[in-house]
């Protein structure tokens, strides 16, 4: 916290995989549909979230912590495929300077409005 007027108006999360604390704008938000870890960009799905930040190295370390079972209560392993998946494509976004949200299937979608 930089003292300033306007950052305690941010709510902090923690993320899952390397267990700092970052504002919600930071972090995805993740909940789990059938057995499937779920990216939640709007943060509009029911259940139990967690909260990762977007970075392959933070994703590979809850995944050796076992760190999703424990913040979904969920027993056993869950299927991380489009978790992986949705953090891969953030990353290419990044590097090729796309900016976030901008995707060919949001475009898509923003056209069929």
């Amino acid at each position: 916290m930089t003292g300033r007027p306007d950052d305690a108006a941010r709510p902090l999360r923690t993320c899952v995989g390397c267990r700092r604390t970052a504002t919600k704008v930071e972090l995805l938000r993740l909940v789990v549909i059938e057995g499937s870890v779920t990216p939640d960009p709007r943060g509009r799905l029911a259940g139990r979230g967690a909260w990762l930040h977007p970075d392959p190295d933070c994703l590979d370390r809850a995944e050796r912590r076992r760190a999703f079972p424990r913040a979904f209560r969920l027993p056993g392993p869950l299927d991380l495929t489009l978790l992986r998946a949705a953090v891969e494509e953030r990353v290419d976004q990044v590097t090729n300077g796309v900016p976030a949200g901008s995707s060919a299937e949001s475009e898509a979608s923003r056209e069929a409005r």
